[in-house]
């Protein structure tokens, strides 16, 4: 298996990477968002608006 940033060769130590730096360049892309994936279409954002109102809701009704 190689390394998904550098392609070199994964160490077990940092599956699936291959050193530390590289998990870290890894996670910096995730937490910045490099890793999304937009929506296509306004219905797409739509349906996630109401689910998330929703799950609010539902949230809101439980007894504590």
């Amino acid at each position: 298996m190689s390394c998904p940033v550098c392609q070199k060769e994964a160490d077990p130590k940092y599956r699936p990477f291959c050193s530390r730096r590289c998990s870290d360049v890894d996670l910096g892309r995730w937490l910045n968002g490099s890793y999304a994936v937009p929506a296509e279409a306004p219905e797409d954002l739509n349906e996630a608006a109401d689910a998330l109102s929703q799950q609010e809701q539902k949230q809101t009704r439980r007894p504590h």
